[in-house]
Formats: C-alpha cells, structure tokens, sequence
C-alpha cells in the first residue's frame, strides 16, 4: 500500500515538472523539438498533447514572439516599405516636373504653388477616409485598392495635355496615397515584436529616402533628353515618361499585398482570434520552415473591444454601408475623448507644423537650384548672390517674368544638386535605424526639428549656389531621420481598435501643413523672400518640443 501511494506521490510530481519544463521552454519562445526534449514524447511532437497542460493563452506580444523573426518579415518589409518608397516618389515627382513642364502647362510661380499643393488637398481628404476604412475592414484590402488607384492616376495625369485635367488627376492620385501613409504604417507595426519595432518603423522610413533617389536618379537620367512625341493636340515628352515611370512601383505593390496577410493584431482587435491564430502560424512557417502545426500556440487572448450591437457582430466583409460609416464615426469620436484627446491633439499639432518645414522647403529645393543656375547662366557665371536677390532676378528679369518668353531648359547640375541633396538622408536614416530602439523617438525628433530649423534660418544667409547645397543637404539629413521618429512615434500612441485613423487623422494635419507651407511659400518666395525661412524654423522648433508631452513608446507593447 505505501509502495502504491509512493509511485503516485512520484507521478504527481513528474507531471508537474513536465509542467513547468513545457511552459518554461514555450515562454522561452523554443520550438516543438525542445519540447520532445523536455516531455520525452515521441516524435513527431503533437501540441495538442499538451493542451490539457498549455491552459493559458498567449497575449499578442508572445504569440509574435514565437512566431520568430525571418523571412516573412522581411517581405513584409519589403512590400510595406516600396509603398512609402511609391508614395514618396509621387509627392517629391512635382517638384522635378515644375521647372521642366512650366511652359508646357504655362506655370506661373503661383501655380506651381497650387500645383505642389493639390496633392496634399487630395490626401488630407484621402487620408480619413482610407484610415478610417482600414479600421473598420481591414489594412490589407485597403492597401491593394489605394495602391492600385495611385498607379492608374500617375499614368492618366502623364498623358493629360491642360493645366486643369492634370490638376484633376494629381487630386485624385493625392487621395490614393492620402491612405497609403496611415494605412501601411498601422498594418506594418502590427506585425512587429515590441523589441524590433523601433529599428523596423525606422527601417521602413528609409525607404522614403530610397524613393528621394529613385525619383531624383530618374529626373536626372530622364527629363534632360530630347525624347518628344508630337500629335495633333498631344505631346508626350520627357517630363511626361518620367512621370509615367514614376507609377511602376505603385503596380508591383499592388500585386504583392496578395501574397500577405491580414495584420494579425487587427484580427484579434475585432474578435478574430482564430484567424488571428492561423496568420501567426503562416508566419512561424515561413519563419522556421516547419509545418504550421508545430506552431505552440493553441489559443490567443481577447483584447478588449468596444461593445457590439448583434447586427454588427457579423464579418466586416457583410456589414452593410450603414454600418460602416457609424463605425468610422464612432472611431473619430473616440480620438476626440479623454485621455485620448490629448494624444490627437499634439499628433496634429507636431505633424502640422513639420511638413510645413519639410515639404514647405525640401519640394522647392530642385526650383532654388534651377533659380541658382538661371542667375549664374545671366551674369557671366556670377554666383554671389542671396536667395532672395536670385528669386527677385527670375521673377522679374528671367524665365518667369511675365514679358519673357519661357524657358524650361534646365542643366544636369540642378539634377546632381537635387541628388546629394536626398543622398544626404542616408547617414541620418542608418543612425535612426540603429539608435531608435536605445536613444528614444523624442531624442530624433526633438534633435531632427531644432537643427533644420536652424537650418532653415541658415537659408536666408546663404549667398551661392554651393552653400545653398551645403545647407540643404544637411536640412534634408535631420529632419529625415526626425521624420523617421514621428512616424514611429505617432503610430505607437493610439490604440489598436483606433491606429489606423488616429495616424489618419495625424497625416490629415501633415498634408494641412504641405499645403499651407507650399502655398506660403509659393506666394512670399517672390513676394516678401524674408518670411519663409524663419516661419518655417519657428514652426519646426515649437512643434518639434511638444513631442515632450507625449509618453514614452520606446520598447513598449502596442496597445
């Protein structure tokens, strides 16, 4: 009898210690054949064995974390990152086109203005709308339709003939990608462990810097030939194949978000568990290369989510129209509530008064360089003179005087300018890749905004074309690493169920602030030269501060 008790006594505590041996080596994120090792099962390992012992469910955090890290991933960055490289190239294309199609579409400075502007008037709207959509269907299908829709727009704009139809479809293209900015930031976060998030979001925002070149490195090569198809009515010259060109990248992502998945992290934020489940399973297969059902995790913890009325329990794929614009509403309304609110308001505020900065200055550097080229090319190769006396030249003496005939030639330096100028974003965007998990998002961009804002300053002091290079290309390298931080840091600070549109909502004020810069610009360049560099400092510098009073996301789990 004691011998009988005794072998139960010993069972009891073997069964526990395979216990504690099987949930050690599943937190430790070790795979089926630790597991063999630690319960002596045979093997092929079945997890389900274990289910009776595996009684607690993984949280978002674990269940990626066991998923690994590889190749998935790195297609996953790939894709993500040619959308911010197609986006980019979209918006910074214009301020190639400007001097080289200005006489083709009879572009007066103010125009141009508008030109510049039109696209983030397309975004701002495009930007909610698309965010908030991608909150209430997904990220993933949101992203295929935008992606597509940018492509079509560029190619209809390349072959438009007029002023008003280009404009036209610069809006709409401007709407596309208004979503591609909140939309792919979300869906890319969503798939990262809180350890590498940081230095992935930073990653990712290099390739905007890859899109600066690819466009730069294509107006180079491209828009100096000679190539011109004349018809009656039509011309389709190298502006228009450049521009053309330009939409290629937005085809090829298009295709490549098939090959993805929904972000797991929104799946679990709308009762989606299980198809959440088999998403981090896809992605421990292409990870590891072992089957799926190796993956060992069972079941996954269930955010809490806004309560739902029986009608809107069902997929997002059958709930009707009305449905869905209450739930969008009712997204936007939840920014706008404590403790929320707080968050919405300084995001706004930071990423209004940046991209006045950075797409009020960086879209008019290759017209600066072309103005610098212009003045040097009249006065004998004269170059010592202020910006402002250059833009007093051109505008009332040069090329867009209005008693002058037009003149679109532009010389390959302006081009080479225009690429080390972006170059220089490199070394910035390599630091914040290897410093923004350890320095913090607020070191970036409270560094990135005070320095081109003196940087800005700078520019009013400049008196030739070399230090107007020096000075852009050093403005262009920190604030595109701060541009890297805000990115990081907007996207981390809204909760899931509210990511996509808060970052919506956030890109609404960047393009606010694209438009007003770029406008602001356009109209006291010529006007009062002065003004715009040290409107551009003080915004960038006030904004940049107030990052101060948001929390700390560094290394912290989404919420």
């Amino acid at each position: 009898m004691l011998e009988k008790k005794g072998n139960i006594v010993a069972d009891i505590r073997a069964d526990n210690d395979l216990e504690k041996k099987i949930d050690s080596n599943r937190l430790n994120g070790k795979q089926c054949l630790d597991l063999e090792k630690a319960a002596k099962c045979p093997s092929p390992c079945n997890y389900t064995d274990f289910a009776h012992i595996q009684g607690k469910n993984a949280d978002f955090e674990e269940a990626i974390e066991l998923a690994g890290y590889g190749k998935f991933h790195y297609f996953l960055l790939i894709v993500c990152g040619f959308v911010s490289t197609s986006e980019e190239m979209d918006v910074i294309s214009m301020s190639f086109l400007l001097p080289s199609a200005q006489c083709d579409l009879e572009l007066s400075t103010y125009s141009k203005g508008w030109l510049n502007s039109i696209i983030f008037i397309g975004m701002m709207l495009g930007a909610y709308f698309w965010g908030s959509l991608a909150d209430t269907i997904g990220r993933r299908k949101v992203l295929i339709v935008i992606s597509f829709m940018n492509a079509v727009c560029i190619v209809i704009s390349s072959l438009s003939q007029s002023y008003w139809l280009f404009m036209l479809f610069r809006f709409l293209n401007g709407a596309a990608l208004g979503g591609s900015g909140p939309v792919v930031w979300s869906y890319f976060a969503e798939f990262q462990p809180k350890k590498k998030r940081g230095s992935m979001l930073s990653f990712m925002a290099a390739f905007w810097t890859l899109g600066n070149l690819f466009v730069a490195s294509l107006a180079w090569s491209i828009i100096p030939s000679k190539m011109i198809l004349t018809l009656p009515g039509f011309i389709f010259n190298s502006w228009r194949v450049f521009l053309m060109i330009c939409s290629l990248p937005s085809f090829v992502v298009a295709g490549l978000l098939y090959f993805l998945p929904e972000s797991p992290k929104f799946l679990i934020s709308t009762g989606k568990s299980d198809e959440a489940l088999k998403v981090f399973q896809h992605i421990y297969n292409k990870n590891t290369g072992k089957p799926e059902e190796n993956y060992p995790i069972l079941s996954l913890v269930k955010m809490e989510m806004e309560p739902q009325s029986p009608e809107n329990g069902t997929n997002n794929e059958e709930k009707p129209l009305r449905l869905m614009l209450k739930e969008i509403i009712a997204h936007t309304r939840n920014l706008f509530i404590p403790p929320i609110l707080r968050f919405t308001i300084i995001s706004v505020t930071i990423n209004f008064t940046f991209h006045i900065g950075y797409y009020g200055l960086m879209m008019w550097f290759p017209e600066l360089f072309n103005r610098f080229d212009e003045y040097a090319r009249s006065h004998g190769g004269l170059e010592e003179a202020s910006v402002c006396d250059v833009t007093y030249f051109v505008v009332n003496s040069g090329s867009q005087a209005q008693n002058n005939m037009c003149d679109d030639k532009i010389e390959s330096s302006v081009f080479l300018e225009s690429f080390i100028t972006v170059a220089a974003a490199v070394p910035s965007n390599i630091l914040a890749i290897l410093g923004m998990d350890s320095l913090g998002r607020k070191f970036f961009l409270v560094f990135s905004t005070v320095t081109s804002g003196i940087c800005a300053i700078c520019m009013f002091f400049v008196y030739n074309k070399t230090q107007n290079l020096i000075v852009s290309a050093i403005f262009s390298g920190v604030i595109s690493c701060g541009n890297a931080a805000l990115d990081c840091l907007i996207t981390e600070i809204f909760p899931t169920n509210l990511r996509a549109t808060g970052v919506a909502i956030s890109m609404v004020a960047a393009r606010l602030g694209g438009i007003v810069g770029n406008i602001v610009i356009a109209t006291l360049l010529d006007m009062y030269c002065p003004a715009p560099t040290f409107i551009v400092a003080a915004l960038l510098i006030g904004g940049g501060l107030l990052c101060l009073f948001l929390p700390n996301t560094t290394r912290v789990p989404l919420s």
